[in-house]
């Protein structure tokens, strides 16, 4: 991989991991279109990691102010002063934080039949051969994005007709509750396995169907993701480091820094336009974008599976 090339995927992760159009399936577009068949896993990680770095350097003083709380709520645990009925906002956030990333744990699980496990079902729909996936997940995207704002709208709607606007401060709920947690914690393992389904936007629509609060919900959303960033990183690293069979790892460091640098900054101001475009209800700029492209994708993949050929690439052979 040379230095453009890790521009290219820097600033296509950092602006599509949290902008609600999803990394994994402009990555499996850039390298189908590009015709870049390495598979880099290392650089992915470091990838990660700097898209963790923009969520940091976003939610600083949230995330110090909820590992505090933690901690608090560690000790009354072990001092019987827990309550689950007094939780305040933050601890309820990181309670509900918790709950919402058991439902990762399904990703381990096996598919009876096979040496794989639900997890590995992402790497397959990855490949070339299976890229109509990445079209048609994109438009679920788009049907997502679109309920979840209908859904905001008529909470919006709801609150405006309400007489309690000073009690209630914003419009829809600030807490979640443990099934709020449980569903975008399953929507979050189902963006995880099809590239194209956007975790940020797929997770932000599933709280927006329950009735959460839409700056609350990208908020739980960015946090949620960030230990399953960690975690990914740190299972992707090992097998990166210390792959099967004890191969030598020979890492070029230049583009693998570059990338990891351009992902963060890039990440960091998309963190921030997200915001704006979801307060600001220009939503709809992301639904157009993403059935646009998915629409595309689809058509060329279909072409592509009719044909046997690549058509970006003739000479490489569809993938399965």
């Amino acid at each position: 991989m040379n230095v453009g090339e890790a521009i290219i995927q820097g600033i296509i992760q950092g602006l599509t991991e949290f902008l609600p159009v999803s990394s994994s399936g402009h990555l499996a577009i850039a390298q189908h279109i590009f015709g870049m068949t390495e598979d880099n896993l290392f650089f992915s990680v470091m990838l990660h990691i700097g898209t963790l770095a923009a969520v940091v350097g976003v939610y600083i003083k949230l995330i110090v102010g909820l590992l505090k709380e933690f901690g608090l709520m560690v000790k009354d645990i072990f001092t019987g002063k827990f309550r689950w009925s007094t939780m305040n906002t933050k601890r309820n956030m990181v309670m509900m934080l918790i709950i919402g990333l058991l439902p990762l744990f399904l990703l381990f699980l096996p598919i009876p039949g096979t040496d794989m496990n639900i997890k590995d079902l992402a790497d397959m729909f990855a490949k070339s051969g299976f890229f109509i996936v990445v079209g048609l997940s994109l438009l679920v995207t788009c049907t997502l994005l679109f309920i979840g704002d209908r859904k905001n709208r008529k909470t919006v709607e709801a609150y405006d007709k309400s007489k309690s606007k000073k009690k209630n401060g914003t419009p829809g709920r600030k807490k979640y509750n443990v099934v709020d947690a449980l569903v975008v914690g399953i929507t979050q393992c189902v963006a995880a396995i099809f590239p194209g389904i956007s975790r940020s936007g797929s997770t932000l629509a599933a709280s927006e169907m329950r009735g959460i609060n839409k700056q609350v919900a990208l908020d739980y959303s960015f946090l949620l993701g960030t230990p399953a960033i960690v975690a990914a990183a740190l299972l992707e690293g090992k097998d990166a480091l210390f792959p099967e069979g004890g191969e030598k790892v020979t890492i070029d460091f230049l583009p693998v820094l570059i990338g990891m640098f351009v992902a963060a900054g890039v990440g960091f101001f998309a963190i921030k336009l997200f915001k704006w475009l979801l307060k600001t209800d220009r939503m709809y700029i992301f639904m157009i974008y993403t059935a646009a492209v998915g629409l595309i994708i689809t058509v060329i993949s279909i072409i592509e599976l009719s044909t046997g050929v690549n058509i970006f690439h003739p000479e490489q052979a569809l993938i399965f």
